[in-house]
């Protein structure tokens, strides 16, 4: 009988009961009338018993440097260094929505943050520059989906947790998708540029850019130190390529020092080649853009976990909003808190009503089922790959991503892993299919905060938004067929087999 908890889940979601309820309500009543009253009390204390864990904490670390960011003013630095990249490109500010959330991705990891953050100023933006309203507000939801798939992922996190895989796996496996989408909305951009006529190029650097000595000195050094660290890994590389590794720390301090030199005479040299508010837009981009490269750079050479690289993430969120950037102000602290806060707890309670879920899920023996009929359909992996795709696209049409990973993961990873298909491939398929799901039509999550921030009906939104999703649709199935694709790096980094 506790095979019917799914169905009756979905009865509870198609009547309007919340989604944390319904996940405790299906269960409990199954529960109840198969009169296993005690397992029930197991239910509940799973709800608890969900949340208290350390991996999990990265989730509210990471909401909260985002929203330490979005108040110290970094969208805007963001916005603006997109723009002087992408500007003079046809359909320049489309192109600036999408490379904008690409990069905000790397701070946030949240779509809905990504809609509220960029749509609030890019939309209006691009209605003023002759774009309509309904294709502004279509660009900002399909390019918001990036920000769960670029690391740091707030659904990559409880995938982890709940699948027993390697957060910094996973991390490492959504950069090649994540950029994948990116350059897809781009190439579609420019597609529909002349066909709809989209406003004609024009470069966008607001002139008289000034920025305080502090923030100078600061990009200054982290750019040096950044590009001689690039310097010195292709220099490692190339030493042990020719036999020359396994040498003394002196000789690789020495090569750090030389590599360093060779990056500020480089950096020199790129200096008039570009205007000086050029300059200053892109150093204003580079005290944000070291939040992604500190988070994934401590975890590859194992300095912190990823729950305490969320942590370090807020610490530098303080750091530069306070000391470098002077864009934060202590009274702004508590609102910051609070708004973190109500996020990280509507995500850790649905991760907890999902984790009792699965007790009964493992209770119902549904994995056992699930896995005899898709074998039953065929014993091709590539078939079952494509009739998974489907099913998790129509999944995320009415689930939001993370309830649906809890869920469905324990059932279906296992089926392809025994397939031969590598536990971090179909993570990859699953989380990205997922969050595309956030912005396909009725109950796409990021569809109604676009409406909301644009004031645009969910109708014609969805009817826009159309060809972005052939575009993502296009690149779950490039993953899904072509492995190198997410694997590459992973396996680079020996973060995978």
């Amino acid at each position: 009988m506790l095979i019917w908890f799914l169905p009756v889940f979905l009865v509870f979601l198609m009547i309007g009961l919340p989604v944390f309820f319904g996940l405790l309500a299906a269960p409990g009543l199954l529960l109840w009338l198969n009169g296993q009253e005690r397992d029930i009390t197991l239910l509940y204390r799973n709800v608890y018993n969900g949340m208290d864990s350390f991996p999990l904490m990265a989730i509210p670390f990471f909401m909260l440097a985002g929203e330490l960011m979005n108040k110290g003013g970094i969208t805007m630095r963001l916005v603006e260094f997109s723009q002087a990249l992408m500007g003079h490109l046809r359909g320049g500010l489309a192109h600036v929505n999408i490379l904008s959330s690409m990069l905000f991705a790397g701070l946030s990891g949240s779509a809905v943050a990504d809609t509220s953050a960029l749509g609030s100023m890019l939309i209006p933006a691009m209605e003023k520059q002759g774009y309509t309203r309904r294709f502004a507000a279509a660009i900002t939801a399909a390019s918001s989906v990036i920000g769960p798939i670029i690391p740091p992922s707030g659904i990559m996190i409880i995938y982890a947790y709940v699948m027993g895989e390697s957060v910094a796996a996973l991390f490492l496996a959504g950069i090649v998708p994540g950029a994948m989408v990116g350059i897809g909305l781009m190439v579609m951009v420019r597609f529909m540029a002349n066909r709809y006529d989209l406003p004609k190029a024009q470069r966008i650097v607001n002139p008289g850019q000034t920025m305080a000595p502090v923030e100078y000195w600061f990009s200054f050094v982290v750019l040096r130190l950044n590009l001689a660290f690039l310097l010195y890994a292709l220099a490692n590389l190339l030493t042990g390529l020719f036999g020359f590794d396994g040498q003394s720390g002196l000789f690789y301090a020495i090569l750090y020092v030389v590599m360093l030199i060779i990056s500020h005479f480089i950096l020199m040299g790129l200096r008039g080649a570009v205007s000086s508010d050029f300059r200053v837009v892109c150093k204003k981009a580079v005290a944000p853009l070291q939040t992604p490269i500190i988070i994934l750079g401590g975890i590859l050479i194992g300095v912190f976990t990823p729950t305490e690289a969320a942590a370090v993430a807020v610490a530098y969120a303080l750091l530069i909003g306070f000391f470098v950037l002077h864009s934060i102000k202590m009274h702004e602290i508590p609102g910051v808190l609070s708004r973190a806060g109500i996020t990280s707890a509507v995500v850790l309670l649905l991760v907890g009503a999902a984790m009792a879920f699965k007790t009964v899920v493992s209770l119902s023996h549904a994995p056992e089922t699930m896995a005899a009929f898709v074998l039953s359909l065929s014993d091709n992996p590539l078939i079952l790959l494509f009739l998974i795709n489907l099913l998790l696209f129509v999944v995320g049409m009415f689930l939001d991503a993370g309830p649906a990973i809890i869920i469905l993961g324990p059932i279906l990873g296992p089926i392809f892993t025994q397939m031969g298909v590598d536990p971090i491939h179909f993570a990859i398929i699953m989380s990205v299919n997922l969050t595309i799901g956030l912005a396909t039509p009725p109950m796409g999550l990021v569809l109604f905060v676009a409406a909301s921030v644009s004031r645009e009906r969910v109708e014609t939104i969805a009817k826009a938004i159309l060809p972005f999703l052939a575009v993502e649709i296009a690149v779950i199935f490039l993953i899904t067929y072509i492995p190198a694709l997410s694997m590459t790096i992973p396996r680079l980094t020996g973060f995978a087999n």
